[in-house]
């Protein structure tokens, strides 16, 4: 077992480094635009009325559809009819990112329902725009309440990242299985690969949740 670890794992260190920091970059990538596209998403359904429809129907159908049919359709599709994405890793992103924001939406759309309307009607009689009470009061406050449900969402892009082999980014996952294609030793490989990443979603999740808590000490939300 050590000398197989060895062999197949040690032995291709920078390869599968190599693959990871794919991964990190499409995951931290998809994520940050699946968070732009759902906040706009979420805007549009709850405060324009005449296209809320529009972006109702955008949500379900980035929640609806399967990821790897996402990662397929716009990896071969898109490229047909807008002309882009014109490289697999923009395909990869952009499919984790779609899936992301349909769930980013609804998340979002909870946490600004379930504000206090006192506050928004405050800030207007004090003659703020939209735009103001949006950046100052309203999304910092639904952002806070929304971060356990935001790290799970985190957790869910790296889960799905290991989909975008299939496209040929070559990412941690598409690394691994090039070794195990090669040697037919799965055991050490994918139980490293799996270690791994456990660490990211458990970091990723353990980073955040001590960015929310220091961000409530400030705002005197919590201890």
């Amino acid at each position: 077992m050590i000398d197989n670890f060895n062999r197949f794992v040690l032995s291709n260190i920078d390869v599968l480094a190599h693959g990871l920091w794919i991964t990190l970059y499409v995951c931290a990538a998809a994520f940050s635009l699946g968070l732009v596209l759902g906040l706009i998403a979420c805007l549009v359904r709850l405060y324009v009325p005449f296209i809320r429809y529009i972006a109702i129907a955008y949500i379900e159908f980035c929640r609806a559809t399967p990821i790897l049919v996402q990662l397929l359709w716009v990896n071969y599709v898109w490229p047909e009819i807008f002309g882009f994405p014109t490289t697999v890793m923009g395909a990869g992103i952009i499919a984790l990112a779609l899936q992301s924001s349909g769930y980013v939406a609804e998340t979002l759309r909870s946490g600004f329902e379930g504000m206090q309307k006192g506050q928004i009607e405050s800030a207007r009689a004090l003659g703020m725009r939209f735009p103001q009470i949006l950046g100052r009061i309203t999304l910092p406050q639904v952002l806070l309440v929304v971060a356990p449900s935001l790290i799970n969402q985190i957790a869910v892009v790296i889960k799905s990242s290991t989909l975008v082999s299939v496209i040929s980014i070559p990412d941690l996952m598409y690394e691994a299985m090039k070794i195990v294609n090669r040697w037919y030793e799965p055991i050490e490989i994918l139980t490293s690969v799996a270690l791994i990443y456990f660490i990211m979603i458990f970091f990723a999740s353990y980073l955040i949740n001590r960015m929310a808590k220091t961000i409530n000490i400030k705002l005197g939300i919590g201890v």
